[in-house]
């Protein structure tokens, strides 16, 4: 995997990524570092990866269960560490999944394996974060 960043210069603290798969993606700094808020932050795009690497893993293993899995929102909330490196010190991800007969237990069995074997950036995370999920289910 190969990623470029590009800082666009003087007039502030924004950043274009080029990613190995040839797409792009803009950060920018809170204006309090120079930054102008025109873009997400850095460490906020570490937090969104990871819950679309997790959706993605509880997703796949649904569907591949043959579970009539029809959507699937992560909404995390994080908290970091007061000096630097101001790491990710506890995460929480609510998972909302909406589907047709859809079992509790399959779905948190389907969380926890994609904290536990398959997603790579919430296992990473989990170095220093302590993780918890939740899980709600929506008929539909």
């Amino acid at each position: 995997m190969e990623c470029t960043i590009n800082w666009m210069g003087a007039q502030g603290m924004a950043f274009v990524a080029e990613t190995g798969s040839g797409h792009l993606l803009t950060m920018d700094g809170a204006p309090d570092g120079g930054g102008h808020n025109l873009a997400p932050r850095p460490m906020e795009t570490v937090l969104a990866g990871t819950g679309a690497c997790t959706a993605y893993d509880v997703v796949l293993i649904l569907k591949r269960g043959r579970h009539d899995v029809r959507g699937c929102q992560v909404k995390l909330s994080a908290e970091r560490a007061q000096v630097e490196p101001k790491v990710f010190t506890a995460i929480n991800m609510h998972f909302i999944v909406t589907g047709k007969g859809l079992k509790q237990e399959v779905v948190e069995r389907a969380v926890a394996l994609s904290h536990e074997k398959y997603c790579s950036a919430s296992i990473m995370l989990g170095k220093t974060a302590v993780i918890t999920t939740s899980v709600e289910l929506v008929e539909g």
